[in-house]
């Protein structure tokens, strides 16, 4: 262990002079509290109570928004408490509000925003582009030479007129091209930036517990003041700086922060200053024993002040008798002593491992530790997989546009320069202006080839997409996310509050081993109805002192609380399962909760964990029989079967004035078991409740943590059976509305659902039958039985496998790795904090906003807003619509690409001028088109309940399918034919350099890409490409307004663009032949994609684009689902290939031969592998009865139908 200079600096010991700070302190000195930790400083400042004074908050009521300071308190004051001279109030100070002041000396807890780049310095980066950039220089020198040449050499026609010299117009409308170019970039880079920023504003914002004016409620992070009360829980993320002031076994991970993987026990100062007293004294012990071994160590240093650690930054000096003894050098055994030292200091951006308690906030926003950390981390969004696929083929296009330029340049520089034969030009000028003719052209060509659109193609479809998706309660947290969710092939699911609704309520129960009671009995089936109360009637039936005790219970061994909804009536906010059993007690006449919790002493709390599955609390009650004595109590509530297997006695219901308990016989076990299997067939969520009461606490035997605060372990609580069973509560927690389609949907999709949860076999698999998870032949296995499987084991499960019962996050996460060995694209929903590996795991990770931990929700990649299933289905869709906007834009793309490079090459170098048919101002339009306004109709179109009818895509298929790359080709073949027709085949009676001819050509050029785009709102093979088209209002509009300029360029804007104004035979040639885009669709499309087998060799190339369309499976009511399943993909893969790998013989009298037997061998090796993945293979599967157990076998699950 190394010695920690303790920071006390001058400035942080002394008052400051702001006359407008009413406070005792600025950020700096409650900032220098938390960097390094310094309980030295915390002494000074008075503790918790000095630095709660000096920022005049109240640590039991906390703020108060509408009380106002109209008094000082100064630093001096508060580390001088018993010094009369140092007045600690000022009444000359201005009256102020609290929070106002309050923010204008600490800030808010909240980021200042990343300045964004303003729209100039987004025209500036565009600009930067190297082929924009030589565009410009020879524009600019084409108008210096064309202005020349206009002054100082003008033209006259055959009767001496003067010609106005129009030769400088070229170069100008290319500048100005160029602008419209980079603005309409620079605009469309500025609003996606503004709308990321709106969804990261989202993003950022929670709700979290604190307390105010003595009230308990939740608020917005960002609007959490220095001085505020918070409530810390287990999985929570902490928001904020602050001081420790009470809790309960409160553990934190503050490896973000330190580095230091170990938890970090939180306790109140005081305590840490006493354990800080001892660790010196143990220290200097083992010194003193060192010393006397060996006469080589160090002397102590001279040094005052006590030895602080790694894990507390500093230690007390004036609290404890060896204020004034110098440290003992560190040693092995301090060093692993200091490692657990605990702290009362609460970091923000570390996580709550377990326990619960508040603290007292010092430090929000960029003075907090995180904010700080964040303020150097802050980097540049990250680029999503498809954008990186997207840029690679975007360089590779951009090669071969450039290698077309440079072969067009050597060839009409060679033309023109061979032409000199004939004379040259007397003019230097003219020499000049024809080489930037050129050159200019040869640029335009590279500004075409380059597809610059493709990133801003994703970046619109993903800005678009995940805004519409916040409205379908996706907030996306990671883009590439977006894209993932769209091939998608199986999501591991959570069941309450994501296939449920969270509203439970208790609707049935038994206490002790006999009284039943149940919520409307009459509508029950039960035939014993007499034995069976309703639920009002409990608190007259049930004797008082057992009643009372169930109160209790639920009451103080719970941590919802009394809030307000969104109307402003209360409600019990917090876990839903607690909530439930809250408003039964209150149904059964039970004191408020808060006034239960208040009535006795909490010794320590054991929230739930996913663990143990369970929650218990301990706490300090007068003894029943001698009132002077006291007793503690612990509360047990969880799983009930877990529950039971702790217990030794049960409730009985015998009248007295106390307690009645007995023996829970093993007929009693058989009973409740019964019952619990009953409550859970009928879709019952079941908790068992327990007590036990303890002499003293510690209780006599336990182990304790070495300290002050005790520490029992949970196991001491639960040994030898000690625990009473209260009795075993049914919750309801129905089946949310549309659940049963959206799974329904995702089986349509291709998407295998599976239901992991961490309730019993029978509630599982009856809620999954309901929803349509579980089917005929499906496999429903508990977790830890899932989790000692080998991994052969699993594979072999896995495709069957539809319901993981009594599942730990650890099950849920072995289960997403077994998944994603076997090829699955896999998406999980998790809403606790030891789901955060299997959300990081995934590809895909739902955590769930209402009901999730902030662990949860850091670890995912999408935040599910209402937890509600059918919203993952929307995320499908949404993942698939980007994927297919994407490629939509780049099957337009690449046609126009092509065209324009053939057209612009051909038609120049055939050129007598050594001028292309598409001037470098016209090419600059048609890259407008097909760069911006093209991906801003492609890639917003909404999804469609269409996108679920086929499966999803695999990680090997290509980005351009074998329909897109036929629709490109074949597109343009046709574009380039119609084209060269027009202007060499004569039919129209213009010579090819005539301009009306080549306007006509320019303008049915323009309107083929135009209808062409309507063309490419489908890349399958379906023909109806108007489909859904009113829907996506941008395209509407850009089809609109590029028609509309189409018909501004040709009629008026004939100098800039070197057009003629053509009559209507014209006009309707170039719409007519831009229609024929349409059906050459409808043709290209109905050919064959086998035809084009001969193409692929490698029999895996040939799988990838030949494999043939899915089709959504059709699901027979009571058949298992396999889709998603890629066993079965895999076994017809390896059979396909194995055919085709045997077929490869030059003999054909040998190929004939050979078949029967290839045939059979084929056969021998794929039919065991079907067997295995077979829905009845369920004996197959099981190799031994001890290593692969189902909980519910198949036998077992044909007999429940």
């Amino acid at each position: 262990m190394e010695e920690m200079k303790i920071d006390m600096r001058e400035d942080l010991v002394t008052a400051h002079q702001d006359i407008d700070n009413p406070f005792a302190f600025i950020p700096s000195q409650l900032e220098a509290l938390m960097d390094p930790k310094n309980l030295d400083l915390l002494i000074k400042y008075g503790g918790l109570e000095g630095v709660a004074r000096g920022l005049h908050a109240d640590v039991h009521s906390g703020l108060s928004p509408q009380a106002e300071i109209s008094n000082t308190i100064t630093l001096d004051a508060i580390m001088n408490t018993t010094t009369s001279s140092h007045s600690p109030e000022n009444n000359t100070f201005k009256t102020t509000n609290n929070f106002e002041q309050r923010t204008h000396v600490f800030g808010t807890n909240v980021l200042p925003q990343i300045k964004g780049k303003n729209i100039f310095q987004l025209m500036f980066l565009a600009f930067r582009d190297k082929t924009l950039i030589l565009l410009g220089v020879a524009a600019i020198i084409s108008l210096v030479v064309g202005i020349y040449e206009t002054i100082a050499v003008p033209e006259y026609d055959s009767l001496g007129n003067k010609i106005p010299g129009i030769k400088w117009v070229e170069g100008l409308v290319i500048i100005v091209a160029i602008t419209i170019v980079v603005l309409v970039g620079s605009i469309n880079d500025f609003q996606k930036d503004k709308q990321f920023r709106k969804l990261n504003a989202k993003k950022e914002d929670r709700q979290v517990k604190a307390t105010r004016s003595g009230i308990t409620e939740m608020i917005s992070v960002h609007d959490v003041q220095v001085g505020d009360i918070l409530h810390l829980e287990p999985g929570e993320v902490i928001p904020t700086d602050g001081i420790f002031i009470e809790g309960h076994n409160l553990k934190c991970d503050e490896s973000a922060a330190t580095g230091e993987s170990d938890a970090v026990r939180k306790l109140d100062w005081r305590a840490c200053v006493q354990k800080t007293y001892n660790l010196e004294q143990q220290q200097q012990q083992q010194q003193e024993e060192d010393h006397s071994k060996s006469d080589y160590l160090a002397p102590p240093s001279p040094n005052k002040g006590i030895a602080s650690s790694s894990s507390l930054g500093t230690t007390a000096t004036s609290s404890s008798p060896t204020s004034s003894r110098a440290p003992a050098p560190p040693t092995t055994m301090a060093q692993q002593m200091s490692r657990s030292m605990p702290d009362p200091f609460i970091i923000s951006g570390s996580k709550v491992l377990e326990g619960v308690g508040t603290y007292l906030v010092t430090g929000v926003g960029i003075h907090s530790y995180h904010g700080r950390t964040m303020m150097a981390l802050r980097t540049e969004d990250e680029i999503t997989p498809l954008q990186t696929k997207l840029n690679g083929l975007a360089g590779m296009i951009t090669i071969l546009g450039s290698i077309a330029a440079v072969a067009m340049l050597v060839a009409l520089l060679i033309r023109y320069f061979v032409n000199f034969r004939y004379g040259i030009p007397t003019e230097p000028t003219e020499i000049v202006s024809d080489v930037m003719s050129i050159l200019i052209l040869v640029v335009t060509v590279i500004v075409v080839a380059v597809p610059e659109g493709l990133p801003l193609a994703v970046t619109l479809a993903l800005a678009y997409a995940t805004r519409r998706m916040l409205k379908d309660n996706n907030l996306v947290r990671v883009l590439a996310s977006c894209e993932t969710m769209g091939n998608a092939t199986t999501v591991c699911s959570d069941k309450t509050g994501t296939l449920t609704q969270n509203k439970m309520t208790v609707v049935a129960g038994t206490i002790g081993s006999s009284f039943r009671f149940r919520r409307d009995p009459t509508n029950t089936s039960d035939s014993q109805l007499d034995d069976i109360s309703d639920v009002p009637q409990v608190a007259e039936k049930l004797p008082k002192p057992a009643l009372d005790l169930i109160h209790q219970g639920v009451a103080v061994n719970s941590t919802a609380f009394q809030g307000k909804d969104e109307s402003g009536n209360p409600t019990i906010v917090g876990n839903k399962t607690e909530s439930a059993l809250l408003s039964f007690i209150t149904e059964t006449g039970s004191d408020h909760f808060d006034t239960l919790r208040q009535r006795y002493e909490v010794e320590q709390v054991f929230p739930f964990s996913s663990e143990r599955k369970a929650m218990a609390t301990i706490i300090k009650i007068p003894h029943g029989e001698k009132p002077s004595q006291t007793i503690y109590r612990a509360h047990f509530k969880g799983a009930s079967e877990i529950m039971v297997q702790h217990c030794s006695r049960v409730l009985s219901m015998d009248q007295g004035d106390h307690v009645q308990t007995r023996a829970l016989t093993e007929a009693d076990r058989t009973r409740i078991d019964h019952i619990i299997q009953t409550y859970a067939s009928q879709s019952l969520r079941t908790i068992g409740i327990a007590y036990r009461d303890f002499t003293e606490w510690p209780p006599m035997g336990g182990t304790t943590a070495s300290g002050i605060e005790p520490d029992v372990p949970y196991e001491d609580l639960i040994q030898d059976q000690g625990l009473t069973l209260v009795g075993i509560i049914g919750i309801e927690d129905p089946l949310r509305p549309g659940v049963k389609d959206a799974v329904r949907q995702c089986q349509q999709a291709g998407v295998f659902v599976r239901m992991v949860t961490g309730d019993n076999v029978m509630t599982a698999k009856s809620i999954a039958r309901q929803c349509g998870i579980y089917t005929t032949g499906g496999e429903v296995m508990e977790g830890p039985v899932f989790r000692h499987l080998t991994p052969s084991q699993m594979d072999a499960v896995i495709p069957r496998l539809q319901v993981l019962a009594r599942s730990s996050p650890e099950d849920k996460r072995i289960l997403v790795e077994r998944l994603k060995e076997l090829g699955e694209i896999v998406a999980v929903t998790g809403d606790g904090t030891n789901d955060g590996p299997a959300l990081k795991l995934a590809d895909v990770g739902f955590s769930m906003g209402i009901a999730g931990t902030e662990v949860a929700k850091e670890a995912s990649s999408i935040i599910l807003m209402d937890d509600n299933f059918a919203s993952i289905v929307r995320a499908i869709m949404w993942g698939r619509c980007v994927n297919d906007g994407v490629r939509k834009f780049l099957e337009f793309q690449l046609t126009v690409n092509v065209t324009a490079v053939v057209l612009t090459f051909i038609s120049g170098v055939a050129s007598e001028e050594q001028k292309s048919v598409l001037t470098a101002v016209q090419l600059l339009w048609v890259n407008l088109i097909m760069d911006t306004l093209a991906a801003l109709a492609l890639a917003t179109d909404p999804p469609t309940e269409e996108l679920l009818q086929r499966g999803p895509q695999p990680k090997s298929a290509p980005l351009i399918s074998l329909q897109m790359w036929k629709m490109i080709i074949g597109q343009s073949i046709f574009q380039i034919t119609v084209t060269f027709v027009l202007l060499y085949g004569g039919i129209l009676n213009y010579h090819p350099e005539d301009p009306i001819l080549q306007t006509i050509v320019f303008n049915t050029f323009v309107f083929c890409q135009i209808f062409n785009e309507i063309n490419c709102r489908r890349i399958d093979r379906k023909l109806n490409v108007f489909h859904n088209i009113w829907a996506n209002k941008f395209f509407i509009f850009v089809f609109i307004t590029c028609v509309f300029l189409q018909a501004i360029i040709v009629n008026f804007a004939g100098v800039a663009f070197q057009v003629v104004q053509i009559d209507g035979p014209s006009w309707a040639i170039a719409i007519v032949i831009g229609l024929f885009a349409l059906p050459v669709g409808v043709l290209i499309r109905l050919i064959p994609d086998h035809w084009f087998g001969f193409l692929f060799r490698n029999p895996n190339t040939r799988r990838r684009y030949l494999g043939g369309d899915y089709k959504g499976p059709l699901i027979p009511g009571n058949s298992l689902y396999m889709a998603g399943n890629e066993t079965y993909k895999h076994v017809e893969q390896e059979m396909v290939a194995f055919k085709e790998q045997q077929g490869k013989t030059t003999d054909p009298n040998e190929k004939d031969q050979d078949a029967p037997r290839r045939d059979s061998i084929a056969a021998s090796i794929v039919i065991p592998s079907m067997v295995a993945a077979a829905p009845s293979a369920g004996s197959v599967l099981n190799t031994s009865p001890t290593t692969v157990t189902s909980t519910t076998n198949i036998n077992n699950e044909k007999q429940d139908h």
